[in-house]
């Protein structure tokens, strides 16, 4: 199955993602066990998964825990709008970017940033205020973080 056909998950798909969600060393053979269903099913929906790019396994790190200080959200004003998918485009590539989103409220993009301390941050956004079409920039920093996660999946089975 190549990348341009998806298919649509389902029921069997959410819970496989739901438990990989919980612990991605999860073997397939529990996760088989839980399912009912055999461990070739098991692989089968999980190397379509990736393939299809609806799933990817990383080590998910704890930024606190190793050494990022500066959190912060940026909100990026552009002028003329024309260049926003090419400043878009810039700030994506930027490694302290953890996300990244075109809006329609009063600012143009929404940019989430993990900098290792202050003197970090500043010199980040400096780099993108220089960026051709950055008209102004408005940084909240965020002083602590109660939840980091994963979207529930069982959110769309309601």
């Amino acid at each position: 199955m190549g990348k341009n056909k998806l298919t649509v998950p389902d029921d069997l798909d959410f819970s496989i993602l739901t438990h990989l969600q919980k612990d991605g060393r999860v073997s397939f053979t529990v996760i088989a066990d839980k399912l009912n269903v055999s461990i070739g099913t098991i692989r089968t929906r999980f190397n379509r998964l990736i393939e299809e790019g609806t799933i990817s396994i990383v080590g998910r790190v704890d930024p606190d825990k190793v050494g990022f200080r500066s959190y912060a959200h940026i909100a990026v004003y552009i002028r003329p709008a024309t260049l926003k998918e090419q400043v878009a485009r810039r700030i994506a590539q930027m490694p302290e970017v953890s996300f990244l989103a075109m809006t329609s409220g009063a600012y143009d993009l929404e940019v989430n940033v993990m900098c290792r301390d202050n003197d970090h941050l500043v010199a980040f956004i400096n780099e993108i205020s220089a960026f051709e079409g950055v008209f102004q920039t408005n940084t909240t920093m965020y002083f602590k973080v109660y939840k980091y996660a994963q979207p529930d999946l069982m959110l769309l089975k309601q």
